[in-house]
């Protein structure tokens, strides 16, 4: 004889965390998708307006997702926010955001190695000149010291 046991409901904790809502702010529109969290601005076509209700609410879905999988966090989101969102439009908008951290992280790494290597070669630059200016200079004085 098997007993049908359930699991029981894994509640999801209410958001905690307050970010300020002057953290957000507005993007300008690049598709014709809306992202969770935006809204488009009346006044302007072309930008998106933050709702910080959401953002507050998706921050803290990210946490969630350590524990929880896509479509529970989505649902959780989806009635906390009274927005839909699938579990595979939160995990693109997941992966994209991480995408692009480690995108500029890199590109900010570049940009010190570069500025080290642009002024490396400007202090051997300068030995470098500074070497044939001497030689120059003492050519030509020993040019003048022997024709006198």
């Amino acid at each position: 004889m098997t007993v049908k046991r359930s699991a029981g409901k894994w509640i999801l904790a209410q958001p905690e965390d307050v970010i300020e809502d002057d953290d957000f702010i507005s993007i300008p529109k690049v598709a014709r998708h809306i992202p969770f969290g935006y809204m488009a601005d009346p006044e302007d076509a072309n930008q998106l307006l933050p709702i910080p209700r959401e953002l507050r609410a998706l921050e803290k879905a990210k946490q969630h997702l350590k524990q929880y999988s896509y479509r529970e966090v989505a649902n959780w989101l989806a009635s906390q926010t009274g927005r839909a969102i699938t579990h595979t439009g939160l995990k693109k908008r997941v992966e994209s955001e991480q995408s692009n951290k480690r995108r500029s992280s890199t590109l900010r790494h570049w940009a010190k190695r570069y500025e080290t290597a642009i002024s490396k070669a400007e202090e051997i630059e300068k030995a470098r000149l500074g070497a044939r200016k001497s030689r120059v200079r003492s050519a030509e004085y020993s040019s003048e010291t022997e024709s006198t």
